[in-house]
């Protein structure tokens, strides 16, 4: 009866004129930046950030939250039609979407990719209602050293997940935390890497630091670029035929399992899961030669895994507080200057917020596929826009959402610096998203540490006395010794090749 009254509560409060218009919203954008490649979910929500300042919390999470999935949805419209991902978890469906787009089933390739969208966006919102309070209640049992346990779990796991090699993302962490210790020490008042700079004395603010770390290094990247563009297809027919529909659905319930469950990791989310759906469908698959050729399963399993994926990685973020990758980091973020605190605070206290934002969710994905299936003609044509006068545009809208923050143009000079750094990190073979969950996760990481070891009047040993802490402890042990064994990461790296493909 909980879980009625919790969504009869969401659904008043998703349905109100305004969280409706700002959903509507987020789902425009979402699949306008699907669409045009070099965007992407990171670094729009990064510039769209210092907006949030001026809505309510629950309209600009509902946004911010239907940018991301709807960049799922969009993604997949240009990798079918014209053979360009406009976003990183739909590089996959190029391989079989556009084959069947080149054999005249561009529609029934984008029918079955919307359909499968939805279906795994509505499962992945009803595995959110089912383990969202669960889990909450074992987050209350919680004490520092357990959730200082956790956040190394969530790192640990970002810097297995991530792209390329180990010691980079490992270095990026570190880095990420470095950075989060900028500012004023809360216990003694002292402050700490300010450089005598007063406007660090309260930190880095996170916003210019995700809009020149995913915006401006964009930018740049996407000049160096030379861009591919394949000449775009008749759309035909969107009805699939009754063999396309028997092969379709089976991959469609598989990938919103396999993608409903890496969503929740640390460092998983659409990407990891497109591209895990997509082997498994070839693996056992009867004719693994045709996948490459125009495969339905090649486009079903991969489109409902990334989506099903988006969904689920808001569980650790609601519940726990612990961001799963980077655009759940820029919600963490959101949330923090919106002044609530996340974690298993947030369904107790701001119960609106929470359902209302679930709810949402339902409402979002129904909106996408109206958005997404009667527009295809209008964002194929923007695809004609030459680059060079969005990045104009897009530099801009950074520089006045960062000079927003305070009225300074210190925080330009700052997206500036961290684009700049952005740029060496990409050049390097650096993510930036470890950096970033490090920068997040670490002043919160300080913080249970320094109260695990006050409560335990400094002994060490409180991490491995608690059943919770050791079991993360152990979790986290065995995420690295994994990591070590030459058969995941041979397994590891060959799947972040294809994805580079």
């Amino acid at each position: 009866m909980d879980i009625i009254h919790n969504l009869s509560l969401g659904i008043s409060v998703a349905l109100s004129a305004q969280n409706l218009l700002y959903a509507l919203a987020g789902c425009v954008i979402g699949t306008l930046i699907g669409v045009l490649p070099g965007i992407g979910p990171v670094a729009t929500i990064a510039m769209l950030l210092p907006i949030t300042f001026h809505l309510p919390p629950t309209a600009a999470l509902i946004m911010l939250a239907g940018i991301y999935y709807g960049a799922q949805y969009g993604g997949s419209t240009t990798s079918i039609l014209v053979n360009l991902p406009g976003e990183a978890s739909s590089v996959v469906t190029c391989i079989d979407g556009y084959q069947m787009a080149r054999r005249g089933r561009a529609g029934a390739a984008l029918s079955i990719s919307a359909v499968g969208s939805f279906f795994a966006g509505t499962v992945g919102t009803i595995v959110i209602v089912l383990f969202a309070a669960p889990l909450t209640q074992m987050a209350q049992k919680f004490g520092p050293a357990d959730y200082c346990s956790l956040m190394v779990l969530g790192l640990m796991a970002a810097i297995v997940l991530a792209n390329g090699s180990v010691l980079k993302a490992i270095a990026m962490v570190l880095l990420g935390l470095l950075f989060g210790l900028v500012g004023t020490d809360v216990n003694t008042g002292t402050q700490r890497f300010t450089f005598d700079v007063a406007e660090l004395s309260d930190g880095i603010d996170f916003a210019p630091i995700a809009m020149g770390l995913f915006g401006i290094t964009e930018i740049i990247l996407n000049f160096e670029r030379r861009s591919r563009r394949s000449g775009a297809v008749k759309v035909g027919s969107l009805w699939p035929t009754r063999e396309e529909v028997r092969r379709a659905w089976p991959a469609v319930l598989r990938g919103t399992g396999l993608g409903s469950i890496l969503g929740v990791l640390p460092g998983g989310g659409p990407t990891l899961g497109a591209f895990s759906a997509y082997m498994l469908e070839k693996k056992i698959s009867r004719d693994p030669s045709a996948f490459g050729r125009g495969a339905v399963e090649g486009v079903a399993g991969p489109e409902s895994a990334n989506n099903a994926a988006a969904q689920t990685s808001f569980i650790p973020m609601l519940t726990l507080g612990i961001p799963s990758n980077a655009v759940m980091a820029l919600m963490v973020g959101a949330m923090i200057i919106q002044g609530i605190q996340p974690g298993p605070e947030v369904m107790m206290k701001n119960p609106e917020l929470f359902w209302g934002m679930v709810a949402s969710m339902w409402i979002g994905n129904f909106m996408l596929v109206i958005i997404n299936l009667p527009l295809i003609g209008i964002w194929v044509k923007l695809l004609t826009v030459p680059y060079r006068f969005l990045a104009p545009a897009i530099l801009l809208f950074c520089c006045i959402g960062a000079f927003s923050l305070q009225n300074s143009s210190f925080h330009i000079m700052q997206v500036a610096a961290f684009g700049v750094l952005g740029y060496i990190f990409a050049r390097l073979g650096c993510e930036g998203a470890p950096f970033l969950l490090g920068l997040v996760l670490g002043p919160q990481l300080e913080e249970y540490f320094r109260r695990a070891m006050l409560l335990s009047r400094g002994d060490p040993l409180v991490f491995i006395q608690r059943p919770i802490s050791l079991s993360l402890l152990l979790a986290a042990t065995a995420l690295l010794i994994l990591m070590i064994l030459p058969n995941l990461r041979q397994a590891r790296n060959e799947a972040f090749q294809e994805e580079e493909v």
